[in-house]
């Protein structure tokens, strides 16, 4: 995707809610236009009421004023209203787009996490009701005062006009002094925000060892900077800001007093009404410059948001949409792998290069750091290779629509994480509630008695991130989710690093049953068991394939001694 395409994405999405955008300028020309009703208001009263002594006409224009008024409220009521509307068709728009490039992004390890994501896209859809925002509409009629102005007299317009340049300049600065600072203090709060948040996923090995202080000690210094900079941003602006409104309050005295000037000389068009007119003029002029610069800090902010959200969308296109496929039978070849980490140029893996039947079991074992974690998700299509293809059934893994390659594919990953939910919400993974298969699922890793034990069932929760399981148990409902369906290729990581003997014995009736069925495994594994199920050994070592094949071959290469005397034995 070229640069600008992702501008182009959010800005398309604006765009195609063009009427709400038309209609919202339109009312704000009214709210503007309306504005002037108090300088109208001044002139009729002061030509048409003053000199007639009229009571009737002054009760007229004052009726009218006051219905003129009750618009202005109605459709500013309607516009915030409609704006309103338009921040939620926004976000329906975007929202699915937002939420795959920012799970994409965490997969790739494009971007530093969710919660700064959101809060981007928040920002930028909560400014559609910004005060900043209807300013910005409003400015052609600040164009229609300086009109006017010149209409009154040249000179007063070009004092005006000097007026408006010198409040665009300070508008300038402020942006120029605070944009830098604002840049810097959103970034230090999103570091304090994600450093909270991961700490206090792991809140038991804090409490546990007495992290906390610190930890908070952490925090607080990153608060601090945070803080600091959004001090300077508002130190920076605080004072212009001041000017700005100065500005707006000096334009109305200064027109006055040389609308006095040029009425002593006659050169005053209208009269002496004309010198409260003009004043008017000037402070209505002005108005929307100063509210855009009193707004600035959130003018920023939603610039900066924009900008992110514009790179994340560019860094990670939207998926395509590939032709259908027919559902896999589990062959796995993989073929010249080569790949490092994503965003990381270092190759984890180099050169592997074996291959699969359907239904059979694959043992990956090798010391820590030889790349087993790296291989299941490229296998999964999680990863994608440098070079090389990981190919089920001889269609690329990576580029197959995950959605329809999923409910065939199982995963258990080193880290154990579940999702806040019930059980059977976990097993099912989180689709249709299928009683039967969830209860199959379970009883295949020996947990339906266990939670048929529960007072609540399998409609216990499990609690963020599993926590009200023992690191057991949830490896177990893990690896239900994982069986969940009767998937044709499973890749399990470490499958029974939690699991007690009783666990580790129904993880190898599991596989078992599972191969029986069908279905390909690959296991990344520490403990000899699994070897007892195995149709093949993968062994590894630095990201190097050292030796492949059948698991007794295999075995009698990595245990001669140990196999010859099994051998005398027997």
């Amino acid at each position: 995707m070229k640069s600008g395409s992702a501008v182009s994405e959010l800005r398309m999405a604006l765009w195609e809610n063009k009427p709400a955008w038309r209609q919202a300028v339109l009312m704000s020309w009214v709210i503007g236009l309306l504005g002037f009703t108090p300088t109208v208001y001044m002139l009729q009263v002061y030509e048409r009421v003053v000199n007639s002594r009229d009571v009737m006409t002054l009760l007229m224009l004052t009726v009218v004023t006051l219905g003129a008024y009750a618009v202005m409220e109605l459709i500013e009521k309607l516009r915030s209203r409609l704006l309103w509307g338009a921040g939620i068709e926004f976000e329906l728009r975007m929202a699915d787009r937002v939420y795959n490039a920012m799970f994409d992004g965490l997969l790739k390890k494009q971007m530093g996490g969710a919660m700064s994501v959101q809060n981007d896209f928040k920002t930028v859809r909560d400014f559609f009701n910004n005060p900043a925002l209807g300013a910005m509409f409003e400015l052609p009629i600040a164009l229609v005062s300086l009109v006017l102005i010149f209409a009154i007299s040249p000179v007063l317009g070009w004092a005006a006009l000097v007026g408006a340049a010198a409040q665009t300049l300070v508008t300038w600065l402020i942006q120029r002094t605070s944009r830098e600072p604002l840049q810097e203090a959103q970034r230090r709060s999103q570091e304090a925000q994600t450093y909270a948040e991961a700490s206090l996923r792991n809140a038991q090995v804090m409490e546990s060892m007495g992290m906390l202080d610190a930890v908070m000690g952490q925090w607080q210094k990153k608060q601090r900077a945070f803080l600091a900079f959004q001090a300077k941003a508002s130190e920076s602006a605080g004072g212009l800001n001041a000017v700005s409104k100065l500005l707006q309050q000096l334009m109305g005295s200064v027109l006055l007093g040389l609308s006095a000037w040029l009425l002593l000389f006659n050169a005053l068009n209208g009269g002496a009404a004309m010198m409260i007119i003009s004043s008017v003029l000037g402070g209505r002029l002005l108005a929307p410059l100063t509210q855009i610069a009193q707004q600035w800090s959130a003018v920023a902010t939603v610039t900066g948001a924009w900008v992110r959200l514009s790179s994340l969308l560019q860094n990670v296109p939207a998926r395509e949409k590939n032709m259908a496929l027919p559902a896999p039978k589990g062959e796995l070849t993989v073929e010249g792998l080569v790949a490092a980490a994503p965003g990381q140029a270092q190759a984890i893996l180099r050169g592997l290069q074996f291959g699969l039947p359907a239904g059979q079991v694959l043992a990956v074992v090798g010391p820590s750091a030889s790349g087993k974690t790296s291989l299941a998700k490229l296998l999964l299509g999680i990863w994608q290779p440098q070079a090389g293809k990981v190919r089920l059934d001889g269609v690329d893994v990576h580029t197959w629509d995950k959605a329809e390659l999923g409910p065939h594919l199982g995963y258990l990953p080193q880290g154990v994480e579940l999702l806040e939910g019930t059980l059977a919400e976990n097993i099912a993974r989180f689709g249709d509630l299928d009683r039967p298969r969830i209860e199959q699922a379970a009883a295949l890793v020996g947990l339906h008695e266990f939670i048929l034990a529960l007072p609540k069932g399998y409609e216990t929760p499990v609690g963020r991130d599993g926590g009200l399981l023992s690191g057991g148990q949830r490896q177990r409902v893990a690896l239900a989710r994982a069986l969940y369906g009767d998937p044709v290729f499973v890749v399990l990581d470490e499958p029974n690093s939690s699991l007690d003997e009783a666990g580790d014995v129904a993880l190898t009736q599991a596989i078992a049953t599972m191969k029986s069925r069908g279905t390909t495994f690959v296991i990344n594994t520490h403990r000899t068991s699994v070897l007892s199920v195995s149709d093949r050994v993968l062994v590894l070592k630095d990201g190097t394939q050292q030796l492949y094949g059948p698991t007794a071959e295999v075995l009698q290469k990595l245990m001669p001694a140990a196999a010859s005397v099994s051998a005398q034995a027997a």
